[in-house]
């Protein structure tokens, strides 16, 4: 039995007084003591825990796995061994065999067989930690022991290592014991699910997997047999596991975040964010961090199993044994180092994925939470910025941590496996490392600069690019599109040069990778000559040589890895500082049940800020109370502080002093209508269940009843992003429906009615608010002075002050303010009155019944028939499927005209392969010969390989050119055919999907594809060299080596049929979690208002939920891929070590036995980062794909049509004709505008009415050819618009929108975009738009800063300076499409009046539901289902019984009526 190698033959010499404890025999004795030590603890535990009869503890229960049944059975084998090996040798009496060697064996026998009961006996907490210690312990020692002995020794003793898997097979169980390597056990979900819900997709197979399968990734294997039978849809993929769900990470990091912050307070300088992370994700990065640790260790043993095999070769007398346990250990190495690195890359990128999903919903949850202040200091794009882009950096963020702590760790080892194979040879190297490494710090540094500063950049185009894509409607309209496309190529051109900086020092970046293992072998073999530490021989060379390509990515990896983990630092200072900003305090209102409450709402000395250092407050002395059951309605100019009020109420702004009381349950509706993407049931309901009854009742009392019956899809037809697809009144019918289905006891009305026309208000106000609210406590802001009448309490504000406050009798008496804007209502409603007294028709029988409003902007988008019912706006996002072949990759290098720098690239990467080649074949051959010195060996080895450096920079170089000639091609494409789309395009098209192509997609292509693309290129040539190498040396390789290759490109085909799928897939689920951050950013009021906060979170996570499944499932499936290619790769290089074994000797010299071999051991390495490459690219491309898609939109007309341009001073008179004139928003779709034919004259003042869709909005857009007409002409001043460019239409023609559009930036931006007017003219125009008090009276005038979307001034105030624009502009026709509708009446009346004088030699048309807002129009135009009813001046369509006359005569009796004080 000794032949087996088991080593108790030295036990006696410490018995003979030879005791070292530097000997291996000492050193096996401590192991065997330490081993009785935890033999004794173990057995005496468990018979104490038997005694005491302890009850065990079922969450301890022992796992009976595979890998337990499996080590048990190896312990089980190895004590029969020991108890065999000692009584043959005690019966055959072996010489030097002793009963202390007899004694030794069955010791360690009882520590084996010990060692197998232990794995099943841990019913006790106690015992199970006692053996993972035991285990852990004894794998170490035994580990150190042989790690030692294969350093001093070079070889080791068979059952040595035959025992050493069997100890790292019980380390494995002990991770067991705390959880890893073992499915979770999670309850099943179906116990938890309602009986009728349906069950959808399944679980990924992970949960359940078993440990063999989870090593292997086998669980993958339905998923990508799925995917190879067919394109893979959103519901073929399995959702993730509940541990990986992003509620459960966020529960996790929340409790963290919160211990934190209890321990260490706000004010604390650490980074909270980061250590609550740390703190919850310990036990993973434990994981990883072993997982990194073995890979290192087996990357650094590479080396030596070269230095073992040239070695083996060199001897004179080779025994087989010897060389098969050398393939052995090899064997052994490359599948421990392939195993633990997929399970390092993997469970790292999984735990970066929960890191991702915990601090997504983290940012989320505090913008349900921040105050207004906060809302202030971090806009709407920046919270999608952050969850975007810094969370989403958190991915990779575990990767790239643990990637810079063993990339340090396998330098040190690298360096110590030279010192002990040349030893002080190796010293200089150590010096040139050393200085390679600190030349890298600036490098890194330089990069880290430029990478930051291209980050900053592309934020600051990506903010202007969201702002201009939601207002693209006023930007065609003013025709600023070269202007607003002039300023994203601006910033794109400060991005660009901060990207080309990046790119070129990335092309220096790998100059340097491939230069400092370079210098450091050539000083390394140069201090071997000079010292004599270690012969110049091939064992010596090779072993160097493979020592340096271990080191090499390592030494590339630190730099990046730093900058990365910079780039982390950043963004979790900005998290950190988010998450701790301010957030509503919920104390400012004393919210209480309306049981328990008598008065509905109370305040008492309130003093309100919107910003605390600003003075004064923005309410201030607000007293006030309204008892259950009241309407109240809240009126004042504009600015004076109504929409400030119902915050208060709602909590939103801060409060200073005061106390504030509210009762029972709140409903808010927006000034501006909120609307969120989805159907309009949807839209109603809000996560309420679905009553029969009382949904068909709010739908009726909000009068949107015919518009849903005129609808195609009734109320499941789709709504667009931010209701784009809805007229102004629809919209805001729909925010009202959806409150008054909400049945709340309080409802905030916030001037619901400036949207609709006279009748629907009126219907509004009497069927909804007085009679279905008839019984809740309604507080309504209003302009409509109307319907002051039939409220029972008024509250008249005027400088964040309530001047007035009581019934409209004790107001009308009290005189003042409240008497001011009813005077001015009176004014506006005397011409009417005057028309109408002469009519003989009792305005009490005077009733107009509703025209049906279904002609609205979502009908733009129907069609006629079945096809009608099938067409919604919104598409589902389009995809490619399938295989697309080369085509990507192929317009990726011809689109921008690249092939020349391809080529170019190519030819370098060649050159350089040679020369490596031949400088490492040099080394082989030139070792051999006698004559050749050691000087001239390494002098044409440094030569040759410095001048493949420069070759490789060429490469790098070319290849950088080609991504930023790339680059700039798409964006110019991209960036031309969104701002030439036509109007539709926006209005079915999401923000969010153009945006990821424009940011994500974007930087994929800027950073990721052009140096991806080259290194697959590199990484083919370097695979042919190396085959071509191997071959020449041992062909049988290649019978071996084909084969894998073929297979492994068949696995590859397998893998990439599922993968390209899943990262189309992907590329859509990203899009749909940026829309709706930034659709609750703009509803967080309405959220919150509504107490929805907990509903909009849900949904929120399972859309991260949806987005990280692609993420989770891309990544395990590369892993699946990699392990099967290592496996097929790994088979190459068994064959060529075993070859070389069983070679007779002297069949192939060492030296080249040596460059076989280090070719052999970086190809498994070259193979797999190919693959990964390649796999990459293939995912990259689809960006190409998706930008694509959206450089082929079809264009609106020419912008100038050079050839039929108006003479400059047109349109000189600002004559309109009308001739049949037929509208339809898509082809066969029904008309919207039905061949209406009228004259507009040169000066005329012009009112449109009709109800709500009625067609007056689309009239506007057919004047500025937002559509095209179907048929028939519009001419103004005789020249027909379409013959004409559309710049040179719409420059000439003003328009104050329906909704009030700002940009981000000052007052005077926003009035003179273009800078073509003096300060002087700005301050004239807002005297005359009546701003001019409001904004002299602030700090910094005109530089004053407007905020996103304009949140820090009024609907009111924005409408103003949308006025003043065109106050500055003066051009000869003007159209105002309901551009009052949220002001007062008083400053109605002042605009009207300054209208007229300004424009008194203008055509004006002006579309508007006031009634009065038309009265002095010298012609009307009313429409009705898209047709001309009438057309006439006012005073005949008066005397007539015309539909004008009706709606004037309702508007009248309404007001009349209600402005008559009750008896």
């Amino acid at each position: 039995m000794a032949r087996f190698g088991i080593t108790t033959d030295n036990f006696s010499y410490i018995c003979r007084g030879d005791f070292s404890l530097t000997s291996f025999s000492s050193q096996r004795c401590m192991i065997d003591i330490v081993n009785m030590f935890f033999l004794g603890v173990f057995y005496v535990s468990l018979l104490s825990n038997l005694i005491k009869k302890r009850p065990a503890n079922a969450s301890c229960s022992c796992r009976k796995g595979l890998v337990r049944v499996v080590t048990s059975i190896c312990c089980t084998l190895v004590t029969i061994a020991y108890f065999i090996d000692g009584l043959w040798n005690f019966i055959a009496k072996t010489i030097g065999f002793n009963q202390l060697n007899l004694l030794v064996c069955i010791v360690r026998g009882l520590v084996w067989i010990s060692l197998a009961a232990s794995l099943f006996v841990q019913r006790f907490q106690w015992i199970k930690k006692i053996c993972s210690i035991w285990w852990v312990f004894s794998c170490t020692l035994v580990s150190s022991l042989n790690v030692e002995i294969l350093l001093k020794e070079h070889r080791f003793q068979f059952f040595d290592m035959a025992i050493w898997p069997v100890h790292i097979l019980t380390v494995f169980c002990a991770f067991q014991n705390h959880g890893y390597f073992v499915p979770q056990e999670t309850p099943d979900a179906s116990l938890c699910e309602p009986l009728l819900v349906h069950k959808g997709k399944d679980k990924t197979g992970l949960g359940h997997a078993s440990f063999l399968s989870r090593s292997t990734f086998s669980w993958m294997n339905a998923l990508l047999s799925l995917g190879y039978s067919k394109p893979l849809t959103l519901e073929d993929i399995p959702y993730l596991s509940s541990e990986d769900k992003a509620d459960f990470a966020y529960q996790k990091f929340s409790h963290a975040w919160v211990s934190l912050l209890r321990e260490r307070g706000r004010n604390n300088s650490t980074n909270l964010v980061l250590w609550s992370i740390a703190r919850v994700y310990l036990k993973e990065n434990i994981f990883i961090a072993i997982c990194a640790f073995l890979r290192t260790i087996c990357a650094v043993f590479s080396p030596l199993l070269v230095y073992a095999f040239v070695n083996y070769y060199s001897f004179t007398d080779k025994e087989l044994k010897q060389g098969m346990a050398i393939v052995g250990c090899l064997i052994f190495a490359k599948v421990v180092e392939s195993v633990s690195q997929r399970h390092w890359s993997f469970n790292s990128r999984r735990l970066g994925m929960k890191m991702r999903s915990a601090l997504m919903a983290a940012v989320y949850q505090k913008k349900l939470k921040l105050s207004a202040l906060g809302r202030k200091r971090h806009s709407t794009g920046e919270i999608v910025n952050y969850i975007a882009v810094d969370a989403y950096r958190m991915g990779d963020f575990p990767w790239w941590f643990h990637t810079l702590l063993f990339s340090a760790l396998q330098v040190f080892l690298a360096l110590g496996v030279l010192f002990g194979v040349v030893g002080l040879g190796a010293l200089p190297g150590l010096v040139t490392l050393l200085i390679c490494g600190f030349l890298n710090v600036p490098f890194a540094k330089i990069l880290q600069k430029y990478r930051s500063d291209c980050m900053i950049a592309q934020d600051e185009r990506l903010r202007s690019t969201s702002e201009i894509l939601n207002s693209m409607k006023i930007i065609k309209l003013q025709s600023w599109e070269d202007n607003f496309k002039k300023l994203v190529e601006s910033l794109r051109a400060k991005e660009f040069k901060c990207l080309a900086e990046v790119q070129f020092m990335r092309a220096c970046g790998t100059f340097i990778y491939w230069m400092s293992p370079t210098i450091i072998s050539s000083v390394i073999l140069m201090g071997c000559a000079l010292f004599q530490s270690a012969p110049l021989n091939a064992g010596t060379i090779f072993t160097v040589l493979a020592a340096m390509r271990s080191m090499g990515e390592p030494v590339i990896f630190i730099p990046e890895a730093l900058s990365i983990l910079i780039q982390a630092k950043v963004s979790f200072d900005r998290l950190n500082t988010f998450l701790l900003d301010d957030e509503i305090k919920g104390d400012d209102v004393g919210r209480t049940s309306k049981d328990s409450c008598s008065k509905g709402v109370e305040i008492v000395a309130g003093n309100f800020n919107w910003d605390q250092r600003s003075v004064p407050p923005t309410l201030r002395e607000v007293n006030f109370e309204i008892k259950w059951g009241q309407t109240v309605a809240v009126c004042g100019p504009v600015g004076a502080g109504k929409t400030s009020l119902l915050y208060a109420i709602l909590g939103e702004i801060p409060k200073i002093s005061g106390t504030i009381g509210v009762g029972g349950t709140l409903a808010y509706v927006s000034q501006i209508p909120w609307i969120q993407s989805g159907t309009i049931r949807d839209n109603i309901l809000y996560g309420k269940p679905m009553d029969e009854t009382r949904y068909e009742y709010t739908i009726k009392v909000c009068a949107l009843d015919k518009d849903i019956v005129g609808f195609s899809h009734g109320d499941l037809t789709e709504i667009g992003q931010r209701g784009i697809n809805m007229s102004g009144g629809q919209k805001q019918r729909i925010q009202l429906a959806r409150a008054v289905y909400n049945d709340a006891d309080i409802y905030l009305l916030d001037d619901p009615f400036s949207a609709v026309d006279a009748h629907t208000a009126s219907v509004l106000f009497n069927d909804c608010v007085r009679t279905a609210l008839r019984r809740k406590t309604v507080i309504l802001v209003t302009h409509q002075v109307e319907f002051l009448a039939e409220v029972d309490k008024i509250l008249v504000m005027e400088r964040g002050k309530i001047s007035q406050s009581g019934s409209y009798e004790d107001l009308l008496t009290a005189g003042t303010a409240f008497e001011q804007l009813l005077s001015a209502h009176r004014e506006a409603i005397t011409g009417i009155e005057k028309i109408s007294a002469n009519r003989k028709e009792d305005e009490n029988v005077i009733t107009v019944q509703p025209e049906d409003s279904h002609v609205s902007n979502l009908t733009k988008c129907g069609s006629d028939g079945d096809i009608f019912n099938k067409i919604q706006l919104t598409q589902d996002e389009e995809k490619e499927s399938g295989d697309v072949g080369w085509k990507p990759f192929c317009d990726y290098i011809l689109f921008p005209k690249g092939s020349l720098l391809l080529c170019l690239s190519i030819l370098a990467q060649l050159v350089f392969v040679g020369l490596q080649a031949a400088s490492t074949y040099w080394l082989a051959i030139a070792n051999e010969m006698s004559r050749v010195t050691s000087s001239i060996l390494i002098g044409v080895y440094s030569v040759t390989s410095f001048l493949s450096i420069f070759f490789v920079y060429l490469r790098s170089y070319f290849a950088a050119h080609l991504g930023l000639k790339a680059s700039k091609a798409f964006f110019s494409a991209f960036t031309d055919s969104i701002f030439n789309a036509p109007m539709l395009f926006f209005d079915s098209t999401p923000v969010g999907r153009i945006l990821t192509r424009a940011s994500s997609d974007l930087s994929i292509l800027d950073f990721d594809t052009p140096f991806t693309t080259i290194f697959v290129i590199a990484e083919v040539t370097e695979l042919l060299t190396m085959i071509v190498i191997m071959v020449s040396v041992t062909w049988q390789v290649f019978i071996v080596a084909v084969p894998a290759m073929v297979a492994s490109k068949y696995i590859q085909g397998y893998y990439q049929a599922s993968a390209r799928e899943i990262m189309r897939i992907n590329g859509t689920t990203k899009a749909p979690l940026m829309n709706f951050t930034a659709e609750t950013s703009l509803g967080v009021v309405t959220i919150r208002a509504f107490n929805m906060a907990d509903r909009f979170f849900k949904n929120y996570l399972n859309l991260v939920d949806t987005d990280a499944t692609m993420f989770f499932h891309s990544n395990a499936a590369i892993e699946w891929l990699i392990i099967r290619i290592e496996v097929l790769q790994n088979l190459t290089l068994f064959t060529a070590a075993l070859l070389l074994v069983l070679l007779p000797k002297g069949y192939v010299d060492p030296g080249l036995v040596g460059l076989s071999l280090s070719y052999a051991f970086s190809m498994t390495a070259t193979v797999v980062y190919l693959t990964r490459m390649f796999c990459n690219l293939a995912n990259y491309v689809i960006s190409v794909e998706r930008i694509k898609q959206f450089i082929h939109i079809p264009a609106e007309p020419s912008a100038i049509v050079e050839d039929n341009r108006p003479p400059p001073s047109w349109p000189s008179k600002g004559r309109i004709d009308l001739q049949s004139l037929e509208i339809r928003y898509r082809p066969n779709s029904p008309l919207v505008l039905k061949g209406i034919s009228c004259t507009f004259k040169e000066g005329s003042k012009v009112g449109v009415v009709g109800r709500t869709g009625s067609g007056k909005t689309t009239l506007i857009s057919a004047l500025f050819r937002l559509v095209e007409p179907t048929r028939g002409d519009i001419l103004i001043d005789g020249i027909n618009i379409c013959s004409i460019g559309l710049k040179d239409l719409r420059i000439k023609l003003s328009i104050i929108p329906q909704e009030p559009t700002l940009f981000k930036g000052s007052i005077r931006n926003n009035l003179d975009p273009l800078g073509l007017y003096s300060d002087d003219k700005i301050w004239k125009a807002l005297e005359k738009c009546q701003l001019k008090a409001t904004i002299s009276s602030l700090p910094n005038l005109l530089d004053t800063s407007v905020s996103d979307e304009g949140e820090n001034w009024s609907v009111g105030q924005r409408q103003l300076i949308c006025l003043g624009r065109v106050l500055l502009k003066r051009n000869r026709i003007l159209v105002l499409d309901e551009a009052t509708a949220s002001i007062d009446s008083a400053t109605d009346v002042i605009l009207q009046r300054t209208i007229r004088q300004e424009f008194s030699e203008c055509t004006v048309i002006t579309v508007a539901h006031r009634v009065p807002t038309v009265m002095d129009s010298d012609m009307v135009m009313v429409l009705s289902y898209g047709k001309l009813v009438e057309y006439d001046k006012p005073s005949k369509l008066m005397d007539t019984s015309s539909s004008f006359s009706k709606l004037v005569a309702e508007y009248w009796s309404n007001c009349n009526r209600n402005l008559s004080p009750k008896d």
